[in-house]
């Protein structure tokens, strides 16, 4: 067993006019270390063939993980979607990535755009056998993983971006391929990296879409883990035992809170250096404690990061605002979605004083629930987590 691990994003647009879109991603874990990543695309655009892909990829991911073979999946794919009365066509194209292990990689791919693989962020020509399954030729390649390995698998609404707008016969491949080796090297999450391929098609399309796109990254990676501690524990006796466990864990250490900073300040013997510089209006400043990777204000730094990842997880808009800014809730976002793999909370129970000002929008409940929602985000987003109370 190795210490890798898989960071997982994608993004999709729809065909302009359409509310739904035609492909359809699913990622199913089979156990801790090996996941079925599927890419569907469905026939056309629409409601059909947001059916057809989101039936296909539903089909492939549960069947391929529980370890039924590619000649099961394909011939119940084949017999389960109606056959289209125009094309003739049964089913939707598909790209397989099944990680196993986190040790190897087994690409399947049917009729969508090859995958793409870089390898110390350049492109690598991965071996392919042909096989015919079901009369339809199917692409399958076995790949042993290293760190930092991408795989980016694509609709084919990537390449015919901007064909007759602003391309003569779309976007090349090779042209995808040099684009994205230029945006691995700042080493952005799997999300950031779909979202960047995904808009750039956008923009090729002039932002009218002729078709369904969409792009799914993944990237072999170390473990990281980040500890996080939030609140002062209800009985203050709690205080030495509660730091002692934050700090005896491996990895980075963020410290949210004005009164969780005193405590983890004296635990440490050393002193606070606080700043008013706000690089935020909506972001209180940011402190220093030698030993502590991050010190950050705590409920309002907190609600801002939960508001970046919700929208991480869905359309991804401001991924270039947390990406690039210096304040609390950024850096936060930052080793959060981009460094951590394994993250684990210390929340404090205490109820401060100053939330309990009726002018104040701020209660423990809240307080509590910041710490589910964002847990929870962070596991969509892949991430290993576990909460401690204190």
């Amino acid at each position: 067993m190795n210490d890798l691990c898989a960071d997982i994003g994608w993004k999709s647009i729809n065909h302009h006019g359409e509310q739904l879109c035609g492909d359809h991603v699913d990622v199913v874990d089979q156990n801790d270390n090996s996941t079925v990543v599927v890419l569907a695309d469905g026939l056309g655009s629409g409601v059909k063939a947001s059916i057809l892909s989101t039936l296909t990829g539903k089909i492939i991911s549960t069947m391929m993980a529980e370890g039924l073979s590619l000649e099961e999946c394909v011939t119940t794919i084949a017999a389960t979607l109606p056959i289209c009365s125009v094309r003739g066509v049964a089913y939707s194209t598909f790209t397989i990535i099944h990680l196993i292990n986190n040790e190897s990689a087994e690409l399947i791919q049917y009729d969508n755009p090859l995958v793409i693989m870089l390898r110390e962020g350049k492109n690598f020509d991965y071996p392919k056998k042909e096989l015919s399954v079901e009369g339809k030729t199917i692409y399958r390649s076995l790949i042993k993983l290293k760190e930092n390995d991408i795989f980016i698998a694509m609709s084919d609404g990537c390449p015919h971006a901007g064909i007759g707008v602003t391309q003569n016969f779309g976007w090349k491949r090779e042209d995808i391929i040099d684009f994205m080796e230029v945006a691995v090297i700042p080493g952005f999450t799997a999300k950031t990296l779909a979202t960047k391929l995904v808009d750039e098609c956008d923009r090729l399309y002039d932002y009218r879409p002729g078709d369904d796109a969409t792009a799914c990254v993944v990237r072999i990676r170390k473990r990281e883990p980040v500890n996080i501690l939030f609140g002062p524990p209800r009985n203050r006796d709690d205080c030495d035992r509660m730091m002692s466990l934050f700090f005896s864990k491996e990895g980075k250490h963020i410290v949210c809170g004005g009164t969780t900073s005193s405590i983890a300040a004296k635990f440490l013997g050393k002193p606070i250096k606080t700043s008013l510089n706000f690089d935020r209006s909506d972001v209180p400043p940011m402190a220093e404690i030698e030993g502590v990777d991050l010190v950050t204000e705590g409920v309002i730094t907190i609600n801002k990061v939960l508001e970046y990842a919700k929208d991480a997880l869905d359309k991804n808009e401001l991924y270039e605002q947390w990406c690039y800014n210096r304040d609390g809730a950024s850096m936060i976002c930052r080793y959060l979605f981009e460094e951590a793999t394994d993250i684990n909370f210390y929340v404090g129970r205490a109820v401060n004083p100053a939330h309990q000002n009726p002018d104040l929008p701020i209660t423990f409940n809240i307080k509590m629930n910041l710490v589910e929602e964002l847990s929870e985000c962070l596991r969509q987003m892949g991430k290993r987590i576990k909460v401690s109370y204190f």
